[in-house]
């Protein structure tokens, strides 16, 4: 039986929120809030509508509260989050699962439901006593469409609503017009930083927890500030998001969603991509003279047949660290605006301004920083001298500031529709630049559930420790991963326009310990995959895939760069490695069997099919095939 907290909400909210809350008509609502209130003791709730007399007042908050600071650009502000709260915690982000799901979840960092639950609500009571806390109305994709997933959040972080209106659709339009029917559906957040020092910063990391319920569709989040653990909307919503996808007939990907501009044909081109950490997911969808839709996490779905995407996000979340003039110019030039930007863990110097690592600028000797006072030179208690700021800083930014945004594609209620796929790895001596799939299944099985990330080494040259990143999605697959790939490929082959699906690889080294092409050389590459997909190109066939023609690069080199690019180059780039082919699938394997025993033999079987195929072709061609001496 429901309990009714109306007189609850009544007591700890101004007529007004209380009238905002109760307009909704929506007793799912009423019910988690009422819960939490009750439950954690705020001293008051405020109820945010999509207006801007109420995302003002969550800036003003954020700002009297201290857990933001003015900056010299008057609609910048600074936040700092406690100097051992500065990453995502993997080990004390949990799924919570009843028992029958335990066994299927166990590699996936998983925890009894019940044994869950409960130490959740022991840390979470009372932990708001004392403070002011805010519930919000927002959207995982736009509103009002096929793709929307509405979501309340309910958090004491000033700093964590006002990221969340920066970096999400605002949404309580959307959950008064919902239909009876649709009322129950939506995804919650519950977020408390917990008690604060001096320094406005958590106090109790002992305690921290981020328990996701997949189940029904919840996240607890306490004493945490840091915004990859405090910002449910993000990751952790994810997570839900890839669950609900799988019994729906969706996906939600890790993945850019971007545009190929080819001028001189007057074509745009839509690709998604995925690339595990530090392999080039953000400077892909940055790539100059191309126009970005989202740079993070997208949501599929088939539209009468088209293969379609959207932006799950408003904003960008992004690494500041080595956003520079030279790197990184669209960024950096907005991040020197007067415009709604929300700088943390970075060193605010004594002329007001944000200062991080990377930057390219004389840095001042003194300010504030994620440490606190900060001096040249200082040391924490362990000893470690403190930079001037984290190599995890960030910036919480609106996409829409960006002049390489795609506006119409960003907007689009319907999403954009997708013709190719980019899957990305950093590994130095076994993938070709970039090479195209033969067929969807192909695609996913051969270059997403490949995927590696090779650690980088401080000897050139040198085969780095390989981490395994299928669909380079792994920290956040939230079901068994035999049956996600098995989801990823049944969703391709269900559309009638099936995108193409390319690897990328930017991190070849030659036979002096040196990369092989500039960083840009992935708009040559890029733009080979978008003639592929407009039969615009023929290719040489490798066991895996085709690969592009000499004389259809060089060019290409010439046009997007202005660079030469000689036969010695390519032929070294884009010959197929036969053993080091078998050894990457043999990886792919055995991190299939770890983390999900139950994965169809089906994908084991065709891995297998694969290496004789490898096997056959070292046997005939010799274990260098170079570019178009394979025949199939």
């Amino acid at each position: 039986m429901e309990k009714n907290y109306n007189a609850l909400l009544q007591s700890k909210m101004s007529k007004e929120s209380f009238e905002k809350l109760s307009a909704l008509k929506n007793n799912k609502v009423n019910e988690f809030v009422g819960f939490f209130i009750d439950h954690c003791e705020p001293k008051s709730v405020y109820v945010c509508t999509d207006s801007e007399s109420d995302i003002q007042h969550v800036r003003e908050m954020a700002l009297s509260k201290s857990e933001e600071q003015n900056l010299a650009n008057s609609k910048q502000t600074i936040h700092w989050d406690n100097y051992e709260d500065q990453a995502r915690d993997k080990k004390n982000t949990r799924y919570i699962v009843y028992k029958e799901n335990l066994e299927n979840m166990k590699t996936l960092n998983s925890l009894e439901y019940e044994q869950g639950y409960n130490e959740i609500l022991e840390i979470s009571k009372g932990i708001m006593k004392g403070k002011d806390a805010v519930v919000m109305f927002l959207s995982e994709g736009p509103t009002q469409s096929v793709f929307s997933i509405p979501c309340v959040q309910f958090t004491d972080s000033w700093y964590v609503a006002h990221s969340e209106f920066i970096l999400y659709r605002s949404a309580y339009s959307h959950f008064l017009n919902m239909k009876e029917e649709e009322k129950d559906d939506f995804f919650r957040f519950i977020h408390s930083a917990g008690k604060l020092n001096e320094k406005g910063n958590t106090v109790n990391l002992d305690k921290r927890r981020i328990y996701m319920d997949t189940q029904n569709n919840i996240v607890y989040s306490m004493n945490n500030q840091y915004a990859g653990n405090s910002v449910g909307m993000k990751k952790h919503s994810m997570r839900l998001a890839i669950n609900k996808s799988r019994f729906e007939g969706w996906l939600c990907e890790h993945m850019f969603v971007m545009a190929a501009v080819d001028k001189d044909k007057d074509r745009k081109t839509y690709f998604c991509g995925a690339y595990p950490s530090a392999c080039g997911k953000t400077s892909t969808a940055m790539i100059p003279g191309e126009q970005i839709v989202g740079d993070d996490i997208a949501y599929f779905r088939n539209i009468n047949g088209e293969f379609r995407a959207v932006n799950v996000e408003y904003g960008m979340f992004g690494i500041i660290k080595d956003v520079n003039e030279k790197d990184d110019p669209v960024i950096f030039e907005n991040l020197l605006k007067d415009q709604e930007v929300i700088f943390s863990n970075v060193l605010k110097g004594p002329d007001n301004k944000p200062y991080w690592l990377g930057m390219g600028v004389d840095n001042p000797k003194a300010g504030r920083n994620h440490f606190g006072d900060w001096t040249e030179g200082v040391k924490d208690s362990k000893g470690n001298e403190v930079d001037v700021a984290h190599a995890n800083a960030r910036y919480t930014m609106r996409l829409e500031y960006l002049d390489n945004i795609d506006k119409k594609g960003f907007e689009s209620k319907d999403g954009v529709k997708v013709e190719g796929i980019l899957y990305g790895g950093r590994d130095s001596d076994t993938t070709v630049p970039v090479e195209e799939s033969p067929s969807w299944k192909d695609g996913i099985l051969m270059k997403a559930a490949t995927l590696e990330s090779e650690t980088t080494s401080a000897t050139l040259g040198a085969e780095g420790v390989r981490t395994p990143s299928p669909m380079a999605n792994m920290d956040f697959v939230s079901y068994p991963l035999g049956e996600y790939t098995m989801n990823n490929i049944k969703f391709g082959e269900g559309v009638k326009q099936t995108p193409k699906i390319f690897s990328n690889n930017y991190f070849m080294r030659g036979t002096d310990g040196k990369f092989m092409t500039s960083k840009l050389a992935k708009k040559v590459w890029l733009h080979w995959a978008d003639g592929r997909i407009h039969n615009e190109f023929e290719a040489y066939d490798t066991p895996t895939g085709k690969i592009p023609k000499y004389e259809d690069l060089a060019p290409m080199f010439k046009k997007y760069l202005n660079e030469d690019f000689s036969k010695e180059d390519y032929t070294y780039l884009f010959t197929f490695r036969c053993t080091k082919w078998i050894d990457k699938l043999e990886r792919t394997k055995a991190y299939y069997a770890k983390m999900d025993p139950h994965t169809p033999q089906e994908i084991f079987d065709y891995w297998d099919t694969m290496i004789e195929k490898i096997k056959t072709a070292r046997e005939k061609f010799g274990d260098l095939i170079k570019p178009g001496d394979y025949v199939a």
